[in-house]
């Protein structure tokens, strides 16, 4: 093990994770050191929000320290020794140093043991495996982690393939990271996922969709993409899904000055026929605003939309909605569709839905009846439509006859 420099940042004098360190040190100095994300971040020059501690007490030893300082303590994964320490509403999660027993590429039964190095090597890349004490003292544990961490580089830690059959979910994690840190993909890692991309069916959807939509959101997640489709992953992941017009739909959010979307950015990458997307949203168990959404962008009734003018941007915006009109609107950009999106985007982002100046009473009062009701208001709708939204409430309710 390799002790190297400290880190310097806020949080590792936040209140929270003081009282947590503190707790564990005083039932064991030297015992604990923060791990994961918050490190690698650091490192990297960005925020964290997320504080992971690993530690050599066990699980019973770690509720006992956090219970004499008056922390409270949550089991959330007992069985793999991991407990959330609550203080003053800050949550830290720890979690007892281990080893897998067995994995069957989803879940794994662990032992618990306090050998840094043991824990380091079954985690999932170098860049993740970096260990701070309480005090920011680094300790690499793998050789060149702290290095990786710097560059952005994603390399698994030992055999890529081993790591992979351990979780397999760990092949979208390492085209999340290299989405997001950018130092080029890892030709070793690259060819592991490729590989072992059809264990991939283990996983759930929800969990898959995760890790896409992480992936995804990184400012410009191209050429990871790319990279999944070129392993087979993509397919194996999102079969049917191609990434064509994903480098333009990037493009055309920067232009427009739109931030990344996940949700749009899958809708480049799968065709847009509502047959197709219902299935994405089954397969992937979308929310329902999810389904919704690429539901509307989906719909073959939404005409083109860049470029159109004024009267049928504003209809489409109301039978649509600004959200579905404004994803078509950023597809078209990407295959190249001529139009002025960013004036687009501004109309949607004002737009706000006029509202149909009559009803279901005026119609009574009009002496309609039964399916005669449904029938005139919506011709009355598409007359005020075609007006452009001008025609007024009196004009409308003159207009209200009954049936001969």
């Amino acid at each position: 093990m390799r002790l190297t420099d400290r880190l310097k940042a806020a949080w590792l004098t936040a209140p929270a994770n003081l009282a947590v360190m503190r707790a564990l040190e005083a039932a064991r100095p030297g015992c604990a050191r923060y791990v994961g994300g918050c490190v690698r971040n650091t490192l990297r020059g960005l925020p964290s929000d997320d504080f992971d501690v690993a530690t050599q007490l066990t699980p019973p030893e770690v509720i006992a320290a956090l219970e004499t300082a008056s922390i409270r303590a949550v089991p959330t994964g007992l069985e793999h020794g991991t407990i959330t320490a609550v203080h003053h509403s800050k949550p830290v999660e720890i979690t007892t140093l281990r080893r897998d027993v067995e994995t069957d590429g989803r879940r794994a039964v662990v032992a618990f043991n306090e050998e840094w190095s043991e824990d380091a090597a079954r985690r999932d890349f170098r860049l993740n495996a970096i260990y701070a004490g309480a005090d920011g003292t680094l300790f690499e544990v793998i050789e060149d982690s702290i290095a990786d961490a710097h560059a952005g580089r994603v390399i698994f830690i030992g055999d890529a393939d081993q790591r992979l059959r351990e979780d397999y979910l760990r092949i979208l994690r390492f085209y999340r990271f290299n989405a997001w840190y950018g130092a080029g993909i890892d030709a070793a890692g690259q060819a592991a996922c490729a590989r072992q991309r059809e264990g991939l069916a283990k996983i759930a959807a929800e969990r898959i969709w995760k890790e896409l939509k992480r992936t995804l959101a990184a400012p410009d997640p191209a050429a990871a993409i790319l990279a999944m489709e070129e392993a087979g992953v993509l397919a194996a992941a999102l079969p049917g899904a191609g990434t064509a017009l994903l480098p333009g739909l990037v493009a055309a959010e920067t232009e427009a000055g739109l931030a990344p979307d996940p949700l749009r950015r899958l809708m480049a990458l799968i065709p847009r026929r509502r047959r197709e997307a219902g299935d994405f949203s089954a397969r992937l168990k979308f929310s329902n605003d999810e389904s919704l959404r690429l539901a509307g962008w989906s719909d073959p009734a939404l005409p083109h939309v860049l470029g159109a003018g004024e009267a049928a941007l504003a209809e489409a915006f109301y039978r649509y909605g600004a959200p579905a009109v404004l994803d078509r609107a950023v597809i078209e950009a990407a295959s190249g569709a001529g139009g002025n999106l960013a004036a687009l985007t501004a109309r949607a982002a004002a737009w706000s839905r006029p509202k149909f100046p009559v009803g279901g009473s005026d119609a009574l009062a009009a002496g309609l009846s039964g399916p005669d009701i449904g029938r005139t208001l919506g011709a009355l709708e598409e007359d005020w439509i075609a007006s452009g939204f001008t025609l007024s409430r009196s004009a409308l309710v003159e207009r209200l006859k009954a049936p001969g």
